[in-house]
């Protein structure tokens, strides 16, 4: 609850046209892409600058108000979801490429900038920012580093993480922070850059970075291999990457997925085969046609029934972006989507695919997967109704099953979702109890009144799974 006071307070320093604690205003941002949770914020902020989010934060600090720092509110953990109420920090004024610098190959930018925004502006300039989650048309730079954001180009490129270089941070005492630099080497104490990528916002306020760019690829080919067995699919995924072929992108669909995408997307997608590959190359031609000639062989070899490349870039544009829409595409189809992801090492891809084929079939359950095959990042992904509780129970067991399997074949829980409020409780067994405790040492340590977006990555009794009004 904020005090009038306080509420005063926040007032004076953001102006009454950037502090909304209406009910229509609030309820706007009581809830994120993540289904089941809704929880009622006390007032949504959005501040102009550092200053004021320093300020804020203080102000948090002493009346021990709850923050939730959110950008589009694309997160799937229920990350954002001010599941504590307090305050959600919205970035929306602080949107703004500051530097591209091409001599060091870096650009600065606020946490408000939206990811294909950015990655346009670079491009302009031959420039590359790799990092491409699905969302990326609307999901902010600031979210994508709080989640450590991956994408269809995770497996050439690596993650969101692996471009931060620099962040300004404002600590849960107002203090702000600068950490990294345009810099090739820094081994200057601990890696606290790192420490805040993917932190979920529990740690600190990003209010600026600087990530590293490369130069844009020469060129790229597109190509679509057709299955008629799941995990021939699967087998031809550890296959490629054991021939030393290390595709920009290579994505996994199996039929249900297929289906819903091309009633979608309407692009022409195969809808008759059991899964299909989606599988990209990126650099120099000569690099590019080898490589894809050499997949071509392999998915062959592996009882593809078909194998047929993009005509252009537009085609092949077209089935990146039908990819990116699966889960808009599956979600039509029920009341509710609950969409996970589960990594296992790119070897157990074939044992993870038919695991979750009969753990739906264990529970009656539909669950369509598809991801990032080529990096073991699955979204098994089931179509259910909120209302059907015996189902949602089921659905429940099933993805507990699911997660165990991913760690029992040497993987995680997610790869890049985060935890949030949906994988807490199953937090501890990726990492054990001395693990947990030594994540809970860092955030008391960092935030001991515990105003950084309380109530996630650390489980409660059960998945909170409820509406919560005021």
């Amino acid at each position: 609850m904020i005090t009038n006071e306080a509420r005063q307070i926040f007032i004076n320093i953001v102006g009454s046209d950037n502090y909304d604690d209406s009910k229509t205003g609030r309820l706007v941002y009581s809830y994120d892409a993540t289904p089941q949770f809704q929880a009622m914020p006390d007032a949504v902020i959005s501040p102009r600058n550092k200053e004021e989010i320093s300020k804020i934060v203080q102000v948090c600090n002493e009346y021990n108000i709850p923050i939730v720092p959110r950008g589009s509110g694309t997160n799937l953990c229920a990350g954002t979801c001010p599941t504590e109420g307090g305050i959600v920090l919205l970035f929306k004024l602080l949107n703004k490429i500051v530097e591209i610098d091409e001599e060091n190959l870096t650009v600065t930018v606020q946490p408000g900038v939206i990811t294909l925004d950015l990655t346009k502006a670079v491009e302009a300039k031959g420039l590359f920012y790799p990092p491409d989650p699905s969302s990326m048309k609307i999901s902010t730079i600031g979210g994508n580093i709080n989640e450590n954001s991956g994408g269809l180009r995770g497996l050439k490129y690596g993650v969101t993480r692996d471009y931060v270089i620099a962040l300004e941070i404002v600590l849960a005492n107002g203090e702000i922070i600068r950490t990294g630099g345009k810099l090739a080497k820094d081994v200057a104490g601990y890696d606290l850059t790192r420490l805040f990528v993917g932190s979920e916002g529990t740690l600190g306020i990003i209010t600026e970075a600087t990530l590293k760019l490369i130069p844009l690829p020469e060129t790229k080919k597109t190509i679509l291999a057709q299955y008629q067995d799941l995990e021939a699919a699967a087998k031809t995924v550890s296959k490629i990457i054991a021939n030393k072929i290390i595709p920009t992108t290579l994505e996994f669909l199996d039929q249900p997925t297929i289906e819903a995408v091309e009633a979608f997307a309407q692009i022409g997608l195969p809808t008759d085969v059991k899964a299909i590959l989606l599988i990209e190359q990126d650099g120099p031609e000569e690099v590019v046609t080898r490589d894809i000639d050499r997949i071509v062989e392999i998915c062959k070899s592996e009882d593809a029934v078909s194998v047929k490349a993009a005509e252009s870039e537009e085609e092949a544009e077209a089935l990146r972006t039908a990819r990116r829409s699966a889960l808009s595409a599956l979600a039509r189809l029920k009341p509710t989507t609950i969409l996970e992801d589960a990594t296992v090492p790119r070897s157990e891809i074939a044992k993870m695919v038919k695991a979750i084929e009969e753990i739906a079939q264990k529970y009656d359950l539909r669950i369509c997967t598809f991801g990032h095959a080529g990096d073991g990042n699955l979204h098994p992904t089931c179509l259910t109704d909120v209302r059907n509780l015996d189902e949602i129970e089921r659905v429940e067991k099933a993805f507990e099953e699911i997660f165990a399997k991913a760690i029992d074949l040497g993987g995680t829980i997610t790869g890049e979702h985060g935890v949030g409020v949906m994988k807490a409780p199953y937090l501890e067994m990726k990492l054990g109890a001395a693990g947990i405790d030594a994540m809970k040492a860092i955030k008391i340590g960092l935030d001991p009144n515990n105003i950084m977006n309380p109530g996630k990555v650390f489980a409660k009794d059960s998945r909170k799974r409820v509406v919560v009004s005021k």
